[in-house]
């Protein structure tokens, strides 16, 4: 999606050039009013006559009209059923007798099929892109702040568009919660099956921030998806220049492809499995594994003598190999092999398959076992069933490693073994944003599944340990599990954007990047930005060319101040809820 004012002519025509060179398949571009829907027709106009053919998406938030006059010209025109003829939300309670409730989607309807009649005559696409930051106040008063919101938002407009024939249609149902996007995406399809409709689907995390984090967000969310055998375009949405968003997505999706045609996993899913559920699996308790216990990181260091600790991602456990340097840091817990184990302290044993006899006799207080979906016998699930404190490390090797991880915890489930389970991964890269989105969609879409009490990424390419470290740190934060840094819900900048997005988001981190119990929302404007903002503490959002609005949760606290005061703002109102640490001085 460009960045540019889609009124400014020659600016936006150089972006477009810039995203088609990127590789990009479609390129949107905000489309606020009628006028920015007519001066599309030029920046289209000017592209086809440099003999680029890629099309054009114009992106409609609160204006039916700009959306049928850019119907006349455009490829595909994306509406957001929030805001489209619903009013702006204001995150109000209202109360909707089933009349009321009624009249309100006949309104909907008058509006709605004027517009496909249109994109109709014209050969239009049209995207019904629902955002779970703009749901309605009318969504959100029936349905809540969830998925099932999501879905029904998304559903009206469907019936709608059946109801008159128009099958032109692609879904995309975002939000910066990765777990949520995930299950409404799953949820949607459901129920698009039930009601014998079937349209493609365009994934999305949005607002997913810059840097690793975007990157990593973007490829848990996604990725996720993707493994289920979901989705026919994406975007990755970072706050970045437009064109460094393809080549990221091209990554991600040439990296899932890559499991085409792979060997049989046989498998028998669990029939209390719910891809609609937010539930974990429920485990035993192995000292600070599994139970109630946040999932823990164990650092990869068996191939290397690097022992340095980055403060502020601690690893829970190091793996040393065969041995335990002189050079290991104090206080930490290590993990070595079983054969070069001695019982002291903080030390606990790494046993193998050919190793289990040896288990039980084992006075460990936490007993690893690398294991593998085909080693997973009932003879083994028997004694991982009697063994206690055990905990295992579960590797693949499979082409289709996410799959026979899943069917591997399916078995556990059926069998109904609690034994605590840390997914293992490894690599061979050596360029971070490799195993960013690797990792992120390996590990992400088996913890958005419910499964994992930590993971274990072993890498033997040249990124620095201490990386991998936060970046497994990052993966766990990115599938909602563990909070280790502070969460930055920044969106990705458009035509819509007050201010200069890039500056801004790295300004408001280096600020507020030690604020790790806290999320901060950074938005360019409102049309997602406060509810995006919802699942956030404080937020920083665009209200008018160099103004800012500083919001808590939901509320807004000040409005219009000067962008130039606005980080200290921001500072006094963490403060004034008692919510402020000061950073640590190096």
């Amino acid at each position: 999606m460009t960045s540019t004012n889609t009124l400014d002519t020659e600016a936006s025509v150089a972006q477009c050039e810039r995203i088609i060179a990127s590789g990009a398949d479609l390129i949107r571009l905000t489309t606020q009013g009628v006028r920015e829907a007519n001066n599309l027709r030029e920046i289209q106009r000017q592209l086809r006559e440099k003999g680029y053919t890629t099309p054009l998406s114009a992106d409609i938030h609160f204006n039916p009209r700009a959306a049928e006059v850019a119907a006349t010209f455009a490829e595909k025109v994306r509406i957001n059923p929030g805001n489209y003829v619903d009013k702006q939300k204001t995150f109000a309670e209202l109360e909707y007798t089933e009349e009321e409730y009624a009249a309100e989607l006949e309104k909907i309807r008058a509006k709605v099929v004027t517009f496909l009649q249109i994109c109709k005559e014209h050969g239009t696409a049209v995207r019904i892109g629902v955002n779970h930051g703009s749901l309605s106040d009318r969504i959100m008063s029936r349905y809540g702040d969830t998925p099932e919101g999501m879905v029904e938002s998304c559903m009206e407009y469907l019936r709608i568009a059946v109801d008159e024939g128009f099958t032109d249609i692609v879904i995309s149902m975002k939000a910066s919660n990765t777990l949520l996007m995930t299950k409404a995406v799953r949820l949607l399809v459901d129920t698009m099956d039930k009601e014998g409709i079937h349209f493609p689907l365009h994934l999305g995390v949005t607002e997913a921030g810059n840097g690793e984090d975007g990157r990593m967000k973007s490829a848990v969310g996604i990725g996720a998806l993707l493994s289920d055998g979901m989705g026919d375009t994406i975007r990755v949405s970072l706050s970045e220049d437009p064109e460094a968003e393809v080549p990221v997505a091209r990554k991600l999706v040439d990296y899932v492809m890559q499991r085409q045609n792979h060997s049989p996993i046989e498998g028998q899913q669990f029939s209390g499995f719910s891809p609609f559920s937010t539930d974990r699996r429920e485990t035993n308790t192995v000292w600070n594994i599994g139970g109630d216990f946040l999932p823990v990181v164990i650092s990869d260091r068996s191939r290397i003598d690097d022992m340095d600790i980055n403060p502020h991602f601690i690893p829970d456990y190091i793996y040393t190999g065969s041995r335990v340097p002189d050079n290991f840091p104090k206080g930490m817990k290590s993990v070595v092999d079983f054969a070069q184990w001695e019982e002291r302290i903080d030390h606990y044993p790494l046993f193998t398959i050919d190793e289990i006899g040896s288990m039980k006799a084992c006075p460990a207080q936490v007993k690893f076992l690398r294991l593998s979906y085909p080693q997973l016998t009932d003879e083994v699930i028997a004694l991982l069933k009697e063994i206690p404190r055990v905990v295992v490390i579960l590797t693949t090797a499979h082409q289709n490693g996410v799959g026979e991880q899943r069917a591997f915890f399916h078995a556990l489930l059926n069998a109904d073994c609690r034994v605590p389970v840390v997914l293992q991964r490894s690599y061979a890269e050596n360029e971070p944003e490799d195993i960013q989105l690797k990792g992120g969609v390996d590990f992400g879409t088996v913890l958005l599944d419910g499964f994992g009490n930590g993971i274990m990424l072993s890498n033997e390419g040249k990124i620095n340990i201490t990386d991998l470290d936060a970046y497994a740190f990052g993966i766990l934060q990115a599938a909602r599990v563990r909070t280790s840094k502070t969460e930055f819900i920044s969106c990705p900048s458009c035509g819509r954007t007050l201010f200069d997005l890039q500056t801004t988001v790295a300004l408001v981190q280096k600020h507020f990047s030690h604020l790790k119990h806290l999320k901060i929302g950074v938005m360019g404007c409102i049309v997602n930005g406060v509810g995006e903002m919802a699942d956030a503490d404080y937020g920083y959002v665009g209200a008018e060319h160099g103004k800012i609005s500083l919001y808590r949760k939901k509320q807004l606290v000040e409005k219009n101040i000067p962008q130039a005061e606005a980080v200290q703002h921001l500072i006094q109102l963490i403060k004034d809820h008692g919510d402020w640490i000061e950073p640590e001085i190096n």
